[in-house]
């Protein structure tokens, strides 16, 4: 296996929702719209795509443990978006709270020595949003472990 993640798929309960939260909320670019019954947002790197939950249950072979809209309280899975300035952590948090989501944890310090927060998207799905100052970005955006 090569070691890369090509695409992150969410399952969500309402596609053009999430589609209005991602698109034009956070400002992710696509062509495509909701009504093809999914999109996939071109990011650098790994793509992140959104599918209906149930659809997505359908397509894995799995039975849905209830309604698309009961969800774990922590499923044990985050997102992150790394941010080149210290002070752009607490502008996505807001930027993401006025696009529908949930600010879950504000910006701040942090143990390892950078700075973070947590939004929720619309369907639950946490994201992290941190900077450090030995974060380094390659030339398209994707973050450096060099």
């Amino acid at each position: 296996m090569e070691p890369r993640i090509s695409v992150i798929t969410l399952g969500v309960a309402d596609l053009p929702r999430s589609y209005r939260f991602y698109k034009d909320g956070l400002g992710l670019p696509t062509k495509m719209a909701p009504d093809g019954g999914i999109v996939v947002f071109a990011t650098s790197g790994t793509r992140l795509s959104l599918y209906p939950y149930d659809k997505l249950a359908e397509d894995v072979g799995l039975e849905l443990a209830g309604d698309a809209d009961e969800k774990p309280a922590f499923n044990g899975i985050t997102l992150a978006h790394a941010v080149r300035k210290k002070e752009d952590v607490a502008a996505l948090l807001q930027s993401a709270e006025q696009a529908g989501g949930n600010i879950v944890k504000e910006a701040q310090d942090v143990f390892w020595g950078g700075h973070s927060g947590y939004f929720s998207d619309p369907d639950g799905y946490l994201w992290e949003v941190n900077y450090s100052d030995n974060f380094h970005f390659d030339s398209d955006g994707t973050l450096s472990l060099d």
